[in-house]
This record gives C-alpha cells, structure tokens and sequence, in this order.
C-alpha cells in the first residue's frame, strides 16, 4: 500500500489548487467558496528521486516504475467540525484513514480568495484545525476509556496498559496538545496504535504563499509565523505557482524555477518531507526488465525489504546482494561494481540503508 497524504486546512486556503497540481490534473475543483469539496479526491503522484533516472540510464531496463505517494485532498475544516460543523464529522472520518497529514495553511493576503475567517491569521488558522482535531479525539479516547475500564478492573494486563496510555493521552488532548506528544512507554504505543487517533499522526505544514512571498520567507520564519517549534516539518509553497509549473515541459519547467530563484518545486520539498516525517527510506533493484524504487522504513532489515516485494522473498530469505548506490552509479553499474569488491552478501540482520540497489536470494 502507498504512502496515503491527507491535505487538510480551513476552505479557500488552496488546498485544491495543491492537490491539483500535485497529481497534474484539475481533478479536484477548486473555488471561491467553503466546502467546495465534499468527496475527497484521490490521486497518485510520482516521488521524485534522481537516483531512480541515473539507475535507469546506467541498466535501460524495459521500464522504470518510480515509488508513489497518494495524496487525498480532504475537504475544508471548520471551527466546530468536531462537533459536526460543516459536515465535519464526515470529513474528519476520512483523515482516519491516512498515514500522514499535509496541513494548509494559508500565508498569502488579499486578492478575491475569501478567507472563511475575514483575515488572514497562520497561527490562529493552525490553531483552529488542531483543536478540532484534538476535541475528535478526545471523543474517540473518552469512549476507549469507557470500554478498558471494566477489563482494567478485572486485572486484565493488556487492558491495564491500555487504559493507562488512553489516560496519558486523554490528559494532553485536554490541553489542546497532539496525541502523539504523550510520554508512553514502548508496550503502551504498541497498544495505543489501534486507537487510530487523528493527532498521532506525522504532520507536515505546507504553507501557502504568495509569489513574492515564496521568495523571501524562510522555513524558519513560516514557522515563527505559525507559532511551531524548531523540529516540526515545514515546507512553503505558492500553490499557484506549482500549478503553472505542471503546464509546462520539463526544460520550461526548470527555466521557470531558475527565474523565480528557486532549486527546486515545493512539491518535490513537501513529498521528501513527508518521507522524513515517516522516517522512510529508499531501496532499488535494477535489472534488464525493470529498475524500481521500493518505499520502507527506516530500520527495516533486508528479509522485511524483501517482504516489500512479494512475501515469499521473506519467508525463504538467503541472502541480499547489495551495493551501496554511490558506488554502483560511480563504477558503471552491478558487474563493475562487484568487479570491484562493491557487492556484498548480507544477512538477515543487515539494516537496509537509505539508497542501496539489491537482489535477494530465496528459496521457497
């Protein structure tokens, strides 16, 4: 399954228009007015990595399938949504079901885009979406320490740890705090996981600017702007001018940026930060009929990687042939690579690094 994204913020702060250019389609309508997406829309987009075309020129596989993230662009929040405002509840059903969130914010001021407040506020606008996040799962956390209760009684050890994260949990959300900065020990974020909660997941702010805007104003100060600490992921963006940048080539594309000072597109920055949020990594294979980028978490040993690719490479694991990606790009490839005593066979306990190329043994 992909890595799945939710966009989410108030209405009109651009998060169509985003997701439109995100997925180089206007699939998603994007207007004046609040809730003008109600069903969320869902699209596909490439990650980009330069490594994937070098391997691809080195090997000319008969195809080159990059790894994808699906990003969901989830109708605008309003004050009151955990409490059914706007359609809320309904909307707030569907960032359930993502593995991360991409938060809109809105930077940019004036034009003839409402904004649903009257002004234009990044930190009281974050706020507002994180509360009603935080008062959802207060709700969901509330009914969950209804249920452990009777089993915690009963001297059920499971359920003891389990009511005792959904307390630590439940005592941050009543402080408007996210779930995921409770202090649980590690058995209790094993248990905690199922509570599917809306604030234990990663988030990434895009901030949306105007043209000028995206120009000067550092991540530093976008997030000084929205009141956040110095490790929280974010990314400004102008999601105008990312739109534009799909209509054109990639050469126009490359020009355009260079104009605008730019190295590189705020979609390409939001889906590498969204991979660090996750704390994902990238390995490849590479061979005659295809070179593919495969998505894992950091950590993940090579019979798990294997497991990435078809479950059987797991259960009948030899052995992973690997070359780190560096020395298989600079030596011209797998043969000259293991010519030169670049290709080493690793076992079961080897941790997959970020960028390695690999062939695995197995036998089933």
């Amino acid at each position: 399954m992909p890595l799945r994204i939710g966009i989410v913020g108030l209405p009109n702060v651009g998060k169509s228009t985003l997701f439109n250019a995100l997925t180089k389609t206007r699939a998603a309508p994007a207007a004046n007015y609040p809730f003008c997406t109600i069903d969320p829309n869902v699209g596909m987009v490439e990650v980009p990595d330069e490594r994937l075309a070098k391997l691809t020129d080195l090997v000319k596989p008969e195809k080159t399938v990059p790894a994808t993230v699906e990003f969901v662009d989830i109708a605008g929040l309003v004050k009151g949504a955990s409490k059914g405002e706007g359609l809320g509840n309904a909307f707030l059903s569907h960032i359930r079901e993502v593995h991360a969130i991409c938060h809109v914010v809105r930077l940019f001021e004036g034009g003839d885009i409402i904004h649903v407040e009257g002004t234009v506020d990044p930190k009281r606008d974050r706020e507002t979406i994180e509360t009603e996040l935080a008062l959802s799962d207060l709700a969901t956390i509330n009914k969950r320490i209804d249920k452990l209760e009777p089993k915690a009684r009963m001297g059920d050890k499971q359920g003891v740890l389990e009511l005792s994260a959904a307390h630590k949990i439940k005592e941050l959300l009543e402080q408007g705090k996210a779930a995921s900065k409770a202090a649980l020990a590690p058995e209790e974020e094993a248990l905690a996981l199922p509570f599917q909660l809306l604030t234990q997941k990663p988030v990434i702010y895009a901030v949306n600017a105007s043209e000028e805007q995206v120009k000067g104003v550092t991540e530093a100060q976008a997030r000084e702007r929205l009141a956040l600490p110095p490790d929280a992921d974010v990314v400004t963006i102008c999601a105008k001018i990312e739109e534009d940048l799909q209509e054109l080539g990639e050469d126009e594309a490359r020009e355009y940026l260079k104009e605008l000072q730019m190295e590189s597109s705020g979609l390409d920055r939001l889906i590498r930060a969204a991979y660090h949020a996750l704390g994902y990594i990238t390995f490849f294979t590479a061979g005659p009929k295809e070179a593919k980028a495969w998505t894992i978490t950091r950590g993940m040993t090579a019979p798990q990687a294997a497991g990435t690719i078809h479950t059987d490479f797991q259960k009948g694991f030899i052995a992973a042939e690997t070359i780190a990606y560096d020395d298989y790009v600079t030596l011209g490839g797998e043969q000259k690579a293991k010519a030169a005593g670049k290709m080493r066979a690793e076992g079961k306990g080897y941790v997959v690094k970020d960028g390695d190329v690999m062939l695995f043994r197995f036998n089933v």
